[in-house]
């Protein structure tokens, strides 16, 4: 199965960086990955914004992929729920997986419409390019369990 990170906006911070690009590379062992960033709308209007970026979102989207979005409002996991819930969708033929993570003000109606799944990495809100960070660890955490690998601790 592929996965695919749509993310809004760039990681700026370089250590945040060095951080993603670490567990890109340790990903590629097991999962065919890759990520998009679409553009930030800026200004004074957070709807337009969230529309908007959530537009660009969906236009990084194949009519076949299994939408999660990343959503405080969401479900948590444990990093055990994530693994199982990866490894069901990977047996059951799933293609690709596709968690987006949205801009400032969050997602669109249509955006939240289209994805299977909602998914909060806590009930803290975190900077985006911490949530990037932290879905490319958990990711990482979940296919090291899914394979008995020494890793989880």
């Amino acid at each position: 199965m592929k996965i695919r990170v749509v993310a809004v906006g760039k990681i700026r911070e370089r250590y945040l960086a060095d951080a993603t690009a670490d567990f890109r590379k340790r990903l590629a062992r097991y999962f065919s990955y890759d990520e998009i960033e679409v553009g930030s709308s800026h200004g004074s209007d957070p709807e337009r914004a969230m529309r908007d970026e959530s537009a660009r979102i969906l236009d990084a989207l194949e009519p076949n992929d299994v939408l999660w979005l990343l959503d405080r409002t969401g479900s948590e996991l444990s990093s055990e729920e994530l693994s199982q819930r990866i490894t069901l969708l990977a047996d059951s033929g799933t293609k690709r997986l596709v968690l987006a993570i949205g801009g400032a003000f969050g997602a669109s109606v249509q955006l939240t419409a289209r994805a299977h799944f909602r998914w909060s990495l806590s009930r803290l809100t975190f900077l985006h390019e911490w949530a990037r960070a932290i879905v490319l660890e958990q990711l990482y955490r979940a296919a090291k369990i899914a394979r008995n690998e020494p890793y989880h601790n």
